[in-house]
Order: C-alpha cells, then sequence, then structure tokens
C-alpha cells in the first residue's frame, strides 16, 4: 500500500488524486490528521486513518501494511523537527519500505529560515536507516498567484527580492512528480532537485499580470525590513511575514534558482508555465 500524509492538505489531495488514475483505491492510504475531513476519499475507496504528527501513538497503527510513504513536510515551522522524526520512527518500526519526503530545493545549501528544519529531517532520515527518496520541491508558484488580484487591484507587487530568478512551478506539477516516484521502482536513495522549467524575476511576473489583466501592475522592491512591515500592515502573522521576507531575501541570492530541469524530466512533460499560473489566479 501507498500512504500519504497531509492528505486533506492543498499537495496531499492532488498527490491522492494523482494516485488514484493508476493504483487501486484500496491500496491508498490517507493519513489524516482529522479523518472527517476526508470523508470523500474514503467515499472513493481509499483507505482513511488517523495519523497526527503531535501524537506519535497514532504513527504505528496508521501505517501498518504501508510499502511506500509520502512524507508531506508539516505546516507547523518550528515543530517539523520532532514532528518529522516522528513519522520517521514510526515507519521504520512498521517496517515502510521507501519514504520519499518534501524537502526544500537545495536543501543543504540553501540561506532560507526554512530550509533548517528540511536539513534536520533529511539527516534523520540518513541515519534511520530507511530507504528514502529526497523530493527537494522549489517554490510553488500559488505562493506568487495567489496575491494576483490584490496585486491588480493596487496596482503593484511588493518584495524584497531584487532581480533574484524564481524557478517555481505549480502545486500540481510537485503532486505528480510525488506520485510518480511512489509508483515508480529502483527510486530508493535518489534525491531530486524539483523546479520548473521557466525562471523569472518579481518584475517580469509583475509585467505578465499586467499584460493578462490589462491594468498597470509594477513591481516595487522594498528593503526587507520595510517589505516585513509592509505585510505585516496588511494584516498577516509577524512569523508569516519574516518568513516571507527571508524568502525574497534567499530568492535575490539565488536560492530559489534552478535550471537542472529535474522536475519535467521526471514528469515525462514540461511544468506549467507561470503565465499560465497567472492566468488561473486571474480567473479566480
Amino acid at each position: 500500500m501507498i500512504a500519504v500524509t497531509g492528505a486533506t492538505g492543498k499537495l496531499g489531495r492532488l498527490v491522492i488524486d494523482t494516485l488514484l488514475e493508476t493504483v487501486n483505491p484500496n491500496e491508498i492510504v490517507a493519513l489524516v490528521r482529522d479523518p472527517l475531513r476526508a470523508e470523500d476519499l474514503g467515499a472513493k475507496g481509499v483507505n482513511v486513518r488517523q495519523a497526527d504528527y503531535n501524537k506519535p501513538e497514532t504513527l504505528h497503527s496508521a501505517l501498518v501494511g504501508v510499502q511506500r510513504l509520502l512524507l508531506i513536510s508539516s505546516s507547523e515551522v518550528g515543530q517539523r523537527k520532532a514532528q518529522h522524526r516522528a513519522v520517521i520512527d514510526a515507519a521504520k518500526s512498521s517496517g515502510v519500505q521507501l519514504l520519499a519526503y518534501t524537502s526544500i530545493l537545495h536543501a543543504d545549501t540553501s540561506t532560507l529560515e526554512l530550509a533548517v528544519e528540511h536539513r534536520d529531517t533529511e539527516l534523520a532520515l540518513v541515519e534511520s536507516g530507511l530507504n528514502y527518496v529526497m523530493l527537494r520541491n522549489g517554490w510553488y508558484s500559488e505562493n506568487y498567484t495567489a496575491s494576483v488580484s490584490p496585486a491588480v487591484e493596487h496596482g503593484a507587487i511588493l518584495g524584497c527580492a531584487q532581480e533574484g530568478r524564481i524557478s517555481s512551478a505549480a502545486r500540481e506539477d510537485y503532486a505528480d512528480a510525488a506520485a510518480v516516484v511512489l509508483t515508480s521502482e529502483g527510486q530508493a536513495g535518489k534525491v531530486y532537485e524539483l523546479a520548473g522549467d521557466e525562471n523569472y524575476s518579481l518584475s517580469e511576473l509583475a509585467a505578465e499580470v499586467a499584460k493578462q489583466s490589462g491594468k498597470t501592475v509594477a513591481y516595487n522592491d522594498l528593503p526587507r525590513e520595510q517589505y516585513k512591515i509592509a505585510l505585516i500592515g496588511m494584516g498577516l502573522p509577524e512569523g508569516l511575514a519574516e518568513l516571507l521576507a527571508d524568502s525574497d531575501s534567499a530568492a535575490a541570492k539565488g536560492d530559489l534558482f534552478d535550471e537542472s530541469r529535474q522536475l519535467s524530466q521526471l514528469l515525462g512533460r514540461p511544468t506549467i508555465p507561470i503565465a499560465q499560473s497567472v492566468s488561473t489566479a486571474l480567473k479566480h
């Protein structure tokens, strides 16, 4: 059986949707904190099991009979090292044969604050003795396109990435790649640097939004601290504002850039262009 953690999350649901195209539903396990949120998956024949990162006692039984496991990184920044370790320990004691982990692009060298817990998890995986695959996901296009409508409304995209190149891909691309790895042989020990085929700067993103919307949209590059203050002023929690400012700062250093095209090679198709992601965002 193939299990996916965080199965009711945005990425998890997409992975399961892709798996259902080629895998029998009763061979798929949706691991969720709240089974009530996964009733639609259960209706499709998927096995729904409770698995709470913060309750290690739920993890071992949730993994009984699972051969391949996708550990989707927790969204609780600051708690992920312990949460991921609990899943890894349960996977080992349950006899999981392959664990794929959604890490971060160039985790070993990235200056992003987010990379620290990913490096810790990768080390824990290596030390566990489990067969593993590192899916080092680059930036999600949705991280930027989620703010397309406000950008059109206010005529600006804010950031502190300067002219750093960003090789983002759509969430769908990363989900499809995870499904390929989970259903393919010979994956143990591989480390994938996954990023979009194209790359762009935030000024180029602003130009694309302007082109498609027919409105004036400019990129306003701010000093990091000013960008953080602006995000807080928009109502974002300070912690999230700090992470976004840090991410843009990392982009300015090249940490969100990759041109290896390992993602499209794994998919057997091009990644979804940023222009298409912008178009999708403008329709919603």
